[in-house]
């Protein structure tokens, strides 16, 4: 079909026949993104008037579940891990930054400050055309200086030694790139082996629910959020591009938090 004879309503059909193809919501939102973006181009190189895109809605991804450990499955898991696990530092720093998985694989040890207790996300973990690549973060607010904890600083301390020592056994076998969690040859670690030799074998050996790695970034944002942390800090420490989209995935963390609220008032004015 010529660009010039597409309709809005050639947009909206093509949609609804991939749904009813079987493709999921996200999907389809991904599709009208490429489109948008490919119309938009050929606004500005004027072979058509206008973008039709901008008028048709894709359809909205289902939200996701998310599953976040409480404060005791999360102790436990951290419990687990420590001196169990070759990436015991990974699980602090996920609970306690609330970095995601990518971020977490794309740190370099020039990102870390262990004097000042600060990470520095710089770079995400991605795959381009089947490869494993370091590349941009998600967002312009995922470039961030995150606060670590007094446990994270700890971690990453062990966590330096262990690497250095291997680095030392293997010599110029060990292929130095700087970064904080690397397999044991010094290269990109390939996040489904994280999954599947590491994080599901620990939730296994912890008796804790199977759940997903990014929903230790989840279980960072209810443990603050529950602990009455102003959710616009949570929303800077998570990355978020704005703070309605911390409000709204962590929803049912909030009427705790009026109660608390409430519960505050209620005492100051006694």
């Amino acid at each position: 079909m010529k660009l010039t004879k597409l309709a809005p309503s050639h947009l909206a059909g093509f949609y609804q026949d991939k749904l009813a193809a079987g493709f999921a919501p996200a999907s389809v939102t991904k599709l009208h993104v490429v489109l948008h973006k490919a119309l938009d181009q050929a606004v500005k190189w004027r072979m058509i008037p206008r973008n039709v895109a901008e008028v048709v809605k894709a359809p909205r991804p289902a939200s996701e579940e998310i599953r976040p450990l409480d404060s005791v499955h999360t102790k436990t898991l951290l419990e687990v891990a420590k001196g169990e696990d070759r990436f015991e530092t990974i699980y602090v720093l996920a609970v306690t930054t609330g970095l995601r998985q990518g971020e977490l694989l794309g740190l370099k040890w020039g990102d870390v400050d262990l004097q000042d207790c600060v990470a520095r996300v710089r770079r995400t973990l991605a795959r381009h055309k089947g490869r494993l690549v370091l590349g941009e973060p998600k967002t312009k607010r995922s470039r961030r200086t995150v606060q670590l904890t007094q446990a994270a600083v700890e971690a990453l301390e062990g966590h330096f030694a262990r690497q250095t020592a291997q680095r030392n056994l293997l010599g110029e076998l060990y292929e130095h790139q700087g970064l904080v969690f690397a397999t044991q040859r010094g290269t990109l670690v390939n996040p489904t082996n994280l999954r599947k030799r590491s994080f599901e074998p620990l939730l296994e050996k912890a008796g804790l629910p199977a759940i997903r790695f990014h929903d230790l970034r989840h279980t960072c944002a209810t443990l603050l959020l529950s602990s009455n942390v102003n959710p616009k800090i949570v929303s800077e420490m998570l990355g978020h591009a704005t703070i309605a989209i911390t409000l709204d995935t962590y929803s049912h963390v909030l009427p705790n938090m009026q109660e608390g609220a409430g519960r505050a008032l209620e005492d100051t004015l006694r």
